[in-house]
Parts: structure tokens; C-alpha cells; sequence
């Protein structure tokens, strides 16, 4: 033991910590503690010794910070499958609530007007680039309000950078909307947005889904006046 303690003096002189001076010659701590106790470093073996206490603090952070963020990552997932599984079947009267909702949203709202006056005809319009919520939409309109497929038209907007020929592809068996109901196609960022969403953030674009039918578009509106009265008695 002799020897041992010989070596882990002049470890602990050159600036080595308990813990890595135990590694090396596999003596506990507590043995070394006793065999230090009145040992006088110098400055660079204590500085030493305190980067090597830095870096282990460090490095136990970080391990530590992954560690919870492992977890983290797992509450959110465990948490949005057992959340998807209380969504397992939607009826028609919460389809309806559903569509009123998005309309509001995202719909098209404002009264169309021309040299003034209010014109009489208003269309049905909703504009998004999530195709899930362009389905749910859809569904809205085909099994809510009757609408049928021939009624539903769309214009795509879309990046310089991008293929109409696959964009549109991808709408149209998203949407199953028929290919002659799709209008032009548009280039460029909408003024609304003004460039503050990133173009790679829309793989497809943006869609408008349109459906020529001012009695629907103030039965909608009717719908969302109604939700609106009934959160204002909440």
C-alpha cells in the first residue's frame, strides 16, 4: 500500500482529483482523503484540480440536460398518442361545429362591395396550406352542407421554386376535387403574409377552396353568430 500511496501523492501534487487518482490505482477515497490531509498543493495543481472539477460539472450538466430532454421528448409523445386516441371518431353535429369554427378562423368574411354598396352575391372561400385541415374542411362541405364535387373549386398559390405540375398533383388527390374545377395558379407570397413565413415552411403552398353559393356562405355566417352568442353566455 506503500507504493500506492507514493503514487497517489505525486498524482494529487501534479494536480489530479480524488476521482481520477481512485480510477488509476483503484484505492478509495476515503483512504485517500486520509493520506491528504495535510497535503500543500500548488497554485497550478489547484488550478488544475478546479478545471477538472469544472469540466466534470460540465459534462454532468449536459448529460443530465439530455437526459431530460429524453424525457421530455417521450411525456410529449406518450402524451399526444393517448390524446389522438380520445379523437377516434368524429359525428356529424361535431363536423359541423368543427367547420363553423375553422370558418371563422380562416374563412373568407368580409362583405364584398363595389363603387360603395354591398353586392348581394357572396361566395364561400377558406385559404390554408395544411392539408389536413384543407380535408377536414372539405368534409365540412360535402357532409355537412351538401355540397357536391362539381361546386368545389380551388386556386393554388405557390414559390417560384416549386413544381405546379407536382403541387397541383398533390392537391388534387388530396382534395379529390375534380382537375378542371382548379383555376390558375399563382406565384409569389399573398400581401397578408408580407414574406414572414419561410417558403420552405409551405411545401405545397396554399390552396383556396371556393364554393359559389351566397345562401351557404349566410348560413355559415348565421352559424357563427349563433357559436359567437353562445360564448358571450358562457
Amino acid at each position: 500500500m506503500r507504493n500506492d500511496k507514493d503514487k497517489a501523492l505525486k498524482l494529487r501534487l501534479q494536480g489530479y482529483s480524488y476521482n481520477e487518482i481512485q480510477q488509476i490505482l483503484k484505492v478509495p477515497k476515503g483512504t485517500l482523503s486520509s493520506w491528504f490531509t495535510n497535503l500543500q498543493l500548488s497554485s497550478e495543481a489547484q488550478a488544475r484540480i478546479k478545471r477538472r472539477v469544472y469540466v466534470g460539472a460540465l459534462r454532468g450538466l449536459i448529460k443530465r440536460n439530455r437526459h431530460q430532454t429524453h424525457l421530455a421528448i417521450q411525456r410529449m409523445r406518450d402524451t399526444r398518442t393517448k390524446a389522438m386516441k380520445e379523437i377516434m371518431r368524429i359525428d356529424l353535429e361535431e363536423l359541423k361545429i368543427i367547420g363553423i369554427v375553422l370558418y371563422w378562423a380562416e374563412g373568407y368574411k368580409r362583405a364584398i362591395t363595389r363603387n360603395g354598396r354591398e353586392l348581394t352575391h357572396h361566395g364561400v372561400a377558406l385559404s390554408n396550406s395544411d392539408p389536413r385541415l384543407i380535408s377536414l374542411f372539405l368534409r365540412f362541405l360535402r357532409e355537412v352542407c351538401g355540397v357536391q364535387d362539381e361546386k368545389i373549386h380551388a386556386e393554388v398559390r405557390i414559390f417560384e421554386h416549386m413544381s405546379e405540375k407536382q403541387v397541383l398533383a398533390f392537391w388534387q388527390k388530396t382534395t379529390s376535387i375534380p382537375k378542371q374545377n382548379f383555376g390558375k395558379t399563382y406565384y409569389g407570397i399573398s400581401k397578408s403574409s408580407l414574406g414572414k413565413k419561410p417558403f420552405n415552411r409551405l411545401h405545397y403552398g396554399t390552396i383556396s377552396i371556393r364554393v359559389n353559393n351566397t345562401n351557404l356562405f349566410h348560413k355559415i355566417m348565421g352559424w357563427i353568430q349563433g357559436l359567437s352568442s353562445y360564448a358571450a353566455m358562457v
